[in-house]
């Protein structure tokens, strides 16, 4: 497996590991159980899973009256898209 492909199956895995938190985190709230820490969404979000946190947010309409949310997730995919046009894109830089 070349160096693209390990990224490609991290990121794949830290967004889905981030959106199905974010459905366990809402059901977990309708139910007013124990939640899941903002931070921990913040943490899988910088690490790469802010595509799966911003999708999870709109599917499972969670966490959208957030301002820290609604603004930093996208925000954090334009970063990480930033970084990786850098890295493996040059030229395009």
């Amino acid at each position: 497996m070349d160096g693209i492909s390990v990224i490609l199956v991290y990121l794949a895995g830290v967004n889905l590991i981030t959106f199905f938190l974010m459905g366990l985190d809402k059901q977990k709230a309708k139910k007013h159980q124990y939640r899941i820490p903002e931070k921990t969404f913040w943490v899988l979000a910088l690490i790469g899973g802010a595509v799966g946190g911003l999708i999870g947010m709109k599917f499972f309409r969670h966490k959208t009256k957030h301002s820290s949310f609604v603004i930093g997730m996208p925000l954090l995919i334009i970063f990480h898209a930033a970084i990786i046009i850098f890295f493996f894109f040059p030229s395009m830089s």
